[in-house]
């Protein structure tokens, strides 16, 4: 058997409030994705915006938080080969599509055209989740754009003007849910960044998952001055945009980290008297853990505590 490996990008652009799929149409008249081999020296990121651009004319930046890997089995003159494909993400803005001399032509098409056009099974069910992606995406984006604008609609304002957003997948399985932005979030503008940071990335690879598979954010998006808490009138500010995130993503899995989160979700105050737990609500698990901060401030022995209950999470999480 023989490997090969190859890599492109899904291309959409929205018209009118519709979500438009790029396809490059074949010399058999069949629908294809931008994608193509990966060389050598390239890793799958390089050669997916590579074969974007030989393909479609097209340079693209990669949407942070998607990728779909898949596999299939062909033969060529008598060989088996297994391909494995990485596909990404991108958005344009227009329609400025330059097609190779390896297609005919190209169609941009929604999602229930593209559904009824493309013969493949299993291509079908990657098309329904990369459409269902781009639609939360956009939703988010919308959201943090409105959310971005309360520092101006409120004159008590005491917090940071910057917004931090998300980060991750935003159909992710699990969320972790922190406080608020720290002051390198602040600059860098991605949550739990740093010495906290590193400390939640070995938590969560304890209780099997990777970083780049959640969904991580904070109950109050703007960093508080002088790295004080939130008020309780901040945070109710701010409840009806994360509740709002939540209803986007809509994860199996929010993991609550510290007294602020736990306190949001749950209405409990004290995490040294409830961590671990696993609390199941609306149809979520809730999942309540030490702040990562609060693991380098105190003695080991709250750290140890920690590494307990995310090891616990492992076999709780759906």
């Amino acid at each position: 058997m023989r490997f090969e490996y190859s890599s492109g990008a899904f291309v959409y652009r929205k018209e009118g409030g519709k979500i438009l799929l790029l396809f490059l149409v074949r010399e058999d008249k069949r629908f294809d994705i931008p994608k193509g081999h990966i060389e050598k020296g390239e890793n799958a990121e390089q050669a997916g915006k590579r074969e974007t651009f030989e393909e479609s004319g097209l340079k693209v930046e990669f949407l942070p938080g998607f990728k779909i890997a898949y596999k299939y089995f062909f033969k060529e003159r008598g060989t088996e080969i297994l391909k494995k494909v990485s596909m990404f993400l991108a958005k344009v803005n227009g329609d400025h599509v330059k097609i190779s001399h390896e297609h005919s032509g190209y169609k941009w098409m929604e999602r229930e055209e593209a559904l009824k056009k493309i013969g493949y099974k299993n291509m079908k069910k990657i098309l329904a989740r990369v459409y269902d992606y781009i639609e939360k995406y956009e939703k988010m984006a919308e959201l943090n754009a409105e959310y971005s604008r309360l520092p101006c609609l409120n004159r008590n304002w005491d917090l940071s003007r910057t917004f931090v957003p998300g980060d991750g997948p935003v159909d992710a399985k699990t969320m972790v849910l922190g406080q608020a932005p720290g002051a390198n979030e602040d600059i860098q503008l991605k949550p739990f960044i740093g010495r906290s940071g590193k400390v939640l990335d070995r938590m969560l690879r304890l209780a099997g998952i990777k970083r780049e598979n959640v969904y991580i954010t904070s109950c109050v998006q703007f960093f508080p001055p002088k790295n004080r808490g939130p008020t309780d009138w901040e945070v109710e500010l701010c409840r009806g945009f994360l509740l709002r995130q939540i209803e986007i993503i809509n994860p199996k899995n929010i993991i609550l980290l510290g007294n602020f989160a736990c306190n949001a979700m749950l209405g409990y105050d004290k995490v040294t008297q409830n961590h671990g737990k696993v609390v199941k609500k609306e149809g979520r698990n809730f999942l309540i853990a030490f702040h990562p901060a609060m693991a380098l401030r105190s003695s080991k022995v709250v750290g140890r505590l920690m590494e307990e209950d995310f090891r616990s999470f492992k076999g709780k999480l759906e």
